[in-house]
Parts: structure tokens; C-alpha cells; sequence
């Protein structure tokens, strides 16, 4: 009867000695990214702290991973913003709801685990555009601009950017300094002393922006408050009837798939972190829904697990899911107690913050590896993040995903075709591996270079595969061939059923 007591009290004793530090950490580590994220959505910066709150409190208590960190992701802004811009701030929620349902059917049907088979160039390609983008837009904002609405506009316009920024000077130029400097010391921040780099790399680099704006009285861009009350809208009919439309349909497709990818990839990176229990993913799917269908009611942002806060939090020693539900009881504490504080920070300095963690999802150092071990993989990801740059990220992801089946179809699909003559004077042609129509040109090609006169022997009996494009074709070729002479089969009994 004594040992139940001792095994609560010894659990207490590890949230209080290991959980509770580290939430304060990932809270510290989430605080500007939750800020930054909704404002380069298009939305404010409270919606963001919302989702957080959300990520921990709902989420956090939910079983899947229990050291995964949820909240808003810079791998979903891009995505946002483009919903924010087409359907508007109010059907935000609907659409972030919807695609929390839609999550939660895929992890009752036990879907989740599908996402790990999908291609790791896919979605390294899919980052790589998403911070491609990502970059491109806050550049603007980091110089006090508008950006363009198009990912190759933005990319285009940057050489005008840099040019208008250096001689236009004011205010764009001042921006455009707190933004460098803050990129500049997320950078460097892992050299400074360790005394220092107790603070996260992304506060502290907010911090000195905002006490540099402060003491310097930068005419610059700062972020709006307008308290919870006012930011928190509950779907209305009218947000809730437009999903019948096509576009909207679209965009709840693309918010629950790419939150499900993004969340199922970080969780697999988190379970090489640790030693503790691994992630049920179906679980985790379901939880995840869970938590965008309550940011969903409340108009927020949509939510995914997150890295960066993930990786925090196990670096910074989390053993129980106590410490992510912490941060996000902080994170709450915060947005009721100091709600003024965030109209001190600069949106510039949120700009570099953004700037830099889209840099981290562009592979750059694995690109040439990549390209010289396995070049097939490496136009994969590439025309992924470029599709993603030119049209959006669904169709960018669409793309990537068709050109993986088409290269593994490519892979699988290895026929070998031999040509020789036997000793009564026929031809032998003898086929080994897979049939499909990947290789029909070599293989048509291959045939109709026979002589026309010359009986023929086809050996199929090292095919292992023969799809049926190959033996409609081999049986058109057998046709043409029988009217100037033999065609020997062997392997199939007949090419006629096709």
C-alpha cells in the first residue's frame, strides 16, 4: 500500500526537476516563433500565442508522442497567408477546423502510418520551397515592404528590394538593420559564452532588437495588440456554408495533409532524439486533429508539431509530456497577464526570426551529396521546392509525389533484353526482369530491328512481371511479325489475352 504514494511522489519529484525547467525553456523558444508565424501569416500576433496555448494544453495532454511539441509552424505560413489572402481572416477557422476533422477521420482509420512511406525528397523538397518562399516574403517585411503576392514575384523583386532599401534610407533602412542584426545573431548565438546561451537563440535575438528600437527610437513597424477579445472569432454560418466551394475544399485538403506530414516527419525526428516511448502515429494523428479543430473553433491558426520546439524541449532534458503541457499554461499566463508587451517588438526583428528558420529548411549542404550519389532524388526534391516557388505548395507537393512513383516505377522496372541466334538459324530473344511500360520504347525498338524473314524464339520465362501494356504490344508485334514468318513463344502460354 506504500508503494503507490512513493511511485506519485517520485513522478512529481521528476516534473518538478526535469518537465518544469524545460517547459520554460520551450516556452522561451516558442514565444517569437508563435508571434512571428501569425504575423507573417497575415494574421495577428495574438492567434498565434492561441495556437500555442492550444498545442499545450490540448494537445500536450493527448497521447501520440510525448515529447512533441505542437503550435503554429513556419512551415505552414506560406500556406496560410494564401488562405488568409483568398477567403479571408473570419473563414480561417472553418478551414482550420474542417481540416482538424478531416485528421481526425485519418487517425481513426489508422491512416497515419501512411505518411511514413511518403518519399524523404518530397519532403525535403517540400521545405526547401516552403522556405524558399518563406525567406523571399520576409525579406520584405524585414525592409518595412509589401510583398508581392507570388512566390516568383517575391523572388524577382528582391535585387529591387535590396537597391530601394540601401538608397532609400528612413525607416526601410532601419528595418532592414534590425532585421540583418537579428539573423546575424541567431547565427552567431551558439558562439557566444554558454553563461549567455542559456537564453534561447530566438528570444534573446528578439530581445536586443527590442531594447535597440527602444533606446534608438527606430521609426519602425511594430506589432498591433488588440488583446484576445478581440482577435478570437467563433465560425459563423456564413464561413461554414462557404466550404462547399471547390477553392475552400482545396484548401482544408491541403491544411490537413501538409499539418499531418509535417507533424508525422517532426515526430520521427524526435524519436532519434530520445531513449523514452516511441510515437504511435495513428495516435499522434488524432491528436493533432484534435488540437486543430479546437484552433479551428476558436479562429486560430492551424497547428502542427514543431521541430525547432521539439528538439528544445528533449535537449533541455523534458522526460513526460508535463513539460509541453507547462509551456503552453505559460505561454496563456503570459497573453493575459503581459499583452501589451508584444507591441513593443519589432516586426523586422519577427522578419529575421522567420528568415532564419526558413534558411534551415533549405537542405543546401546535402544538395551535392545528394546529386552525386543519387541524382534521380536530387531532381525530385528540387522540382518540388520549385514547383512549390512557381505554382503553391499543394501543387508543388503533387508534383513531387508524381515524379517519386514515376521514379521508383523506373526503378522497379528493370528488363533486360538479349538478342541471339540459334543454331538452326533463328533469332532468340530472350526478356529478363520486368515487363511494364516504362520500357516499351527500348523494347519495340529492339524488336522491330529483327529481319522480317527470320523466324523468331521470344523467351519470356525470365520476365516476372508482364503488365498488360507490354503484352498488347508484344502481341500487335507477334501479328506483323507471323506474316513473314514464325514466332515461338516460350514463358506464356498465349499473348491473345490481353
Amino acid at each position: 500500500m506504500t508503494r503507490r504514494p512513493a511511485l506519485r511522489l517520485s513522478a512529481y519529484r521528476t516534473v518538478l526537476r526535469t518537465d518544469l525547467p524545460s517547459s520554460l525553456v520551450v516556452f522561451l523558444v516558442a514565444l517569437p516563433l508563435c508571434v512571428g508565424v501569425s504575423v507573417a501569416s497575415g494574421a495577428p500576433a495574438e492567434l498565434g500565442l492561441v495556437t500555442g496555448i492550444v498545442g499545450g494544453l490540448v494537445t500536450g495532454l493527448l497521447p501520440g508522442s510525448s515529447l512533441q511539441v505542437s503550435g503554429p509552424a513556419a512551415g505552414l505560413t506560406v500556406l496560410v497567408f494564401g488562405a488568409v489572402q483568398e477567403h479571408g481572416l473570419a473563414a480561417l477557422g472553418v478551414i482550420t477546423a474542417a481540416a482538424g476533422l478531416l485528421q481526425l477521420a485519418m487517425g481513426a482509420l489508422k491512416l497515419g502510418r501512411l505518411f511514413r512511406a511518403i518519399s524523404l525528397s518530397v519532403v525535403q523538397g517540400m521545405l526547401a520551397g516552403i522556405g524558399l518562399v518563406l525567406i523571399a516574403g520576409q525579406l520584405y517585411a524585414a525592409a518595412g515592404a509589401k510583398a508581392p503576392a507570388e512566390g516568383v514575384a517575391k523572388l524577382l523583386g528582391t535585387p529591387r528590394l535590396i537597391l530601394d532599401t540601401l538608397t532609400g534610407g528612413g525607416s526601410a533602412l532601419a528595418a532592414a538593420a534590425v532585421g540583418t542584426g537579428t539573423v546575424a545573431l541567431l547565427v552567431l548565438w551558439r558562439r557566444l559564452p554558454a553563461r549567455v546561451r542559456v537564453i534561447p537563440a530566438p528570444l534573446g535575438a528578439v530581445g536586443i532588437a527590442v531594447l535597440a528600437t527602444a533606446l534608438l527610437d527606430l521609426p519602425i513597424g511594430r506589432v498591433e495588440v488588440e488583446g484576445l477579445a478581440g482577435v478570437i472569432h467563433l465560425p459563423g454560418m456564413a464561413e461554414i456554408g462557404a466550404l462547399g466551394s471547390t477553392a475552400m475544399l482545396g484548401t482544408v485538403l491541403a491544411f490537413a495533409l501538409i499539418a499531418s506530414a509535417e507533424s508525422l516527419f517532426s515526430a520521427a525526428a524526435v524519436d532519434r532524439l530520445h531513449d523514452g516511448p516511441r510515437t504511435d502515429y495513428d495516435r499522434e494523428l488524432l491528436a493533432q486533429g484534435v488540437g486543430n479543430t479546437v484552433c479551428g473553433v476558436l479562429g486560430a491558426l492551424p497547428m502542427t508539431a514543431v521541430i525547432v520546439r521539439s528538439a528544445a524541449n528533449v535537449q533541455a532534458g523534458a522526460r513526460t509530456k508535463a513539460s509541453r503541457v507547462l509551456h503552453g499554461l505559460w505561454l496563456l499566463l503570459f497573453v493575459v497577464l503581459l499583452p501589451d508587451a508584444l507591441g513593443a517588438i519589432p516586426l523586422a526583428a519577427l522578419a529575421g526570426v522567420l528568415i532564419h528558420a526558413g534558411a534551415k529548411l533549405v537542405p543546401v549542404k546535402e544538395l551535392v551529396p545528394l546529386w552525386r550519389a543519387q541524382r534521380g532524388e536530387a531532381v525530385i526534391l528540387a522540382a518540388t521546392a520549385v514547383g512549390i516557388v512557381v505554382t503553391n505548395l499543394l501543387e508543388g507537393v503533387l508534383l513531387g509525389l508524381l515524379l517519386a512513383v514515376l521514379k521508383s516505377a523506373w526503378d522497379t522496372s528493370q528488363l533486360q533484353v538479349t538478342v541471339g541466334e540459334r543454331p538452326d538459324g533463328s533469332m532468340l530473344v530472350r526478356l529478363t526482369g520486368t515487363a511494364t511500360f516504362l520500357r516499351l520504347p527500348r523494347l519495340l525498338e529492339t524488336l522491330e530491328q529483327l529481319p522480317a524473314d527470320r523466324c523468331v524464339c521470344l523467351d519470356l520465362t525470365g520476365v516476372r512481371y508482364l503488365d498488360r501494356a507490354c503484352r498488347s504490344a508484344l502481341q500487335t508485334w507477334q501479328e506483323r511479325h507471323d506474316r513473314g514468318s514464325e514466332v515461338e513463344l516460350l514463358g506464356v502460354p498465349s499473348l491473345a489475352a490481353v
